[in-house]
């Protein structure tokens, strides 16, 4: 039977949504290169005004872009330090990092808010029983039910002062940047532990797409759901559709894999 219009472009929406073409772009540039990007539109409009005579209303856009190469040097995989952003292990930001980073800081908030306002995406799924993988929690109903643990793998972003009372990981990660093998596996053991005392865990980055999948692929290993990564990724893209790793999240999990492997008893011939 042959399909209509209509149902050709219900499908594509599926396979292709519109979410995953800014994803795309963004996973492949990484946030070196976007955050450098927006350094240098700052700049020009910097440049521009002060021509112009707008000498005081200039120096924002100065500042603003001071901080976009540093952020954008901070994030590259060869530098890699999240830390940069003093996100404690309690979720909070020191005043002093709130202030001197907060073209970024809220610059991230507020695209995190919008694109979740247009993308109509769940803020979060149910990969397998008490196990959720989904976008940052601004609020209460963006928290799975359960009273979850909740592991953290932003670096950027808050944990709201709502969920103070929630058993909490912080694993600070740069937006399209990987969790480190070892990271992984803290955030693992300390996973499997809640799971032991029937606690469900909700492991959440930005939008649930990148860095809280990877880290959720290797829990479903480690559980024993899922036989590899691979089979956990294709597991999660059947309950969460617009998941999307990226070389980096890949190839901390096949190094953690790896690590996992040659921790493991062997047994004797």
């Amino acid at each position: 039977m042959e399909k209509s219009s209509s149902q050709i472009y219900q499908e594509s929406l599926v396979e292709n949504p519109p979410n995953q073409f800014w994803e795309g772009i963004k996973m492949g540039l990484g946030i070196s290169c976007l955050i450098g990007l927006k350094a240098a539109v700052l700049f020009s409009s910097f440049v521009y005004l002060r021509n112009f005579g707008f000498k005081l209303l200039s120096i924002p856009f100065l500042y603003a872009s001071l901080v976009s190469v540093l952020i954008s040097i901070a994030s590259l995989p060869a530098v890699n330090l999240p830390i940069l952003l003093a996100k404690s292990t309690d979720g909070s930001f020191p005043l002093w990092a709130m202030v001197i980073f907060s073209p970024y800081l809220y610059f991230v908030r507020g695209f995190s808010a919008l694109r979740r306002l247009f993308s109509g995406e769940a803020p979060y799924s149910e990969i397998y029983d008490g196990l959720y993988v989904g976008g940052w929690p601004s609020s209460p109903d963006k928290l799975p039910p359960g009273n979850p643990a909740i592991i953290d793998c932003t670096c950027e972003l808050p944990r709201m002062s709502e969920f103070s009372g929630h058993t909490y990981l912080c694993v600070p990660t740069w937006d399209t940047r990987s969790p480190q093998p070892a990271d992984i596996e803290t955030a693992v053991k300390w996973a499997c532990r809640k799971r032991e005392l029937k606690r469900p865990v909700f492991v959440h980055c930005a939008y649930g797409h990148g860095r809280s999948v990877a880290v959720m692929c290797a829990l479903l290993v480690a559980l024993g759901v899922a036989e590899d990564w691979k089979s956990a990724e294709k597991l999660i893209k059947e309950k969460r559709p617009y998941i999307r790793m990226n070389a980096l999240h890949r190839k901390s999990l096949e190094e953690w894999s790896k690590d996992r492997l040659s921790s493991l008893p062997r047994r004797s011939g």
